[in-house]
């Protein structure tokens, strides 16, 4: 194999994505899918690979560290993109515990692991670092925008664990020399996301008649982007990207939550065969979260102009296509839904 790419968090939303690219599109690449299933871990989602010769598939923790070393060592890697955290701000309020130590500690474990292995020889290697634009905090309703230089400014446990693992890699790159870089990615969206996510939890409550709970007035502004065109972003950035740099990756597709919603309900009652309004019943406002930030959006013009990276598709585009997934793929969701899928993994791997 002309290389060996270690990717973290493969069986996961983005990371299925990510895998499935890499897999399809460079054969003589070995890549290696490191994910501990938890419960944001399907390899349902990457049923269609499963079986190619250049994929293989790790259920390990990243935050062990024997572990990850080892793997280094048996599949000689080269390269890491790092999707694996913990990712919801709601989950990272009632536990912070545990969003450092995967997003924080376990960052540190690849890259100590990587440092170890790659043992100062850089040639061809890299170590790259997926991160969210949450770490720069919130923006007013004013048309300002994060940019890479944008200020670190965290408001919940997820994002200032996120912001501290970013940091990590700076150092391990600034300190050590490794060959490492970091892009800030907007609001992702597309099929295979877990249904606590606002998207394919609301398509899944339209299609079962359940209360659609919108946090404040769903004044909330989102940049939001297709799974499938972030896949194509971190393609370019780690083949082609600088090292010590950081790159923003965005839709320039902002959204208010309410709007969002209104879509949803307008395109999942239309191919249910719904009369227009039917769903309309279903917008619950709730209590607003603690730390809620007001505003994100994403600048990647330095993307576009560096790299020759842009956004693929159009919002409306794109929805229509993620609603048409789920309602097409209900067994799918269903299966996530009833937590079956968990129990099917526990009981393949305990004897292992």
């Amino acid at each position: 194999m002309k290389r060996s790419i270690l990717i973290t968090g493969g069986a996961g939303f983005i990371g299925s994505h990510v895998v499935r690219l890499f897999v399809t599109k460079y054969p003589d690449y070995h890549i290696i899918n490191l994910d501990k299933l938890t419960y944001a871990g399907n390899l349902a989602n990457l049923k269609d690979i499963e079986d190619a010769p250049n994929y293989t598939f790790v259920r390990a923790d990243i935050c062990d560290f024997d572990t990850v070393c080892s793997l280094f060592e048996q599949y000689a890697i080269d390269g890491v993109i790092h999707l694996a955290a913990e990712s919801h701000v709601d989950r990272s309020i009632k536990d912070p515990f545990t969003f450092a130590r995967t997003n924080v500690l376990g960052t540190l474990s690849l890259l100590q692991a990587a440092k170890h292995h790659w043992n100062g020889n850089w040639q061809g290697k890299r170590f790259y670092h997926i991160s969210t634009d949450e770490v720069y905090g919130a923006l007013q309703f004013d048309g300002s925008l994060f940019h890479e230089t944008t200020k670190y400014d965290p408001h919940s446990p997820y994002s200032a664990s996120k912001a501290s693992s970013d940091h990590f890699v700076r150092a391990f790159h600034d300190t050590y020399g490794m060959p490492a870089l970091v892009t800030n990615c907007s609001n992702n969206y597309g099929p295979y996301q877990f249904p606590e996510k606002l998207i394919p939890l609301f398509i899944n409550n339209i299609r079962h008649g359940k209360p659609l709970p919108v946090y404040g007035k769903g004044e909330n502004v989102r940049d939001w982007l297709y799974v499938v065109d972030h896949a194509r972003a971190i393609d370019t950035i780690f083949h082609n990207g600088k090292d010590g740099e950081t790159y923003n990756i965005g839709g320039f597709n902002e959204w208010k939550n309410i709007d969002i919603v209104k879509v949803l309900i307008k395109t999942v009652d239309r191919l249910l065969g719904n009369a227009p309004g039917t769903s309309d019943h279903l917008i619950t406002y709730v209590t607003d979260r603690p730390g809620h930030d007001l505003r994100y959006a994403i600048d990647s013009t330095k993307l576009k102009t560096e790299l020759g990276w842009e956004p693929s598709l159009q919002f409306e585009e794109g929805i229509e296509k993620t609603v048409r997934w789920y309602l097409d793929h209900h067994e799918w969701m269903d299966n996530i839904t009833s937590g079956e899928y968990e129990k099917y993994y526990d009981d393949m791997y305990k004897n292992r």
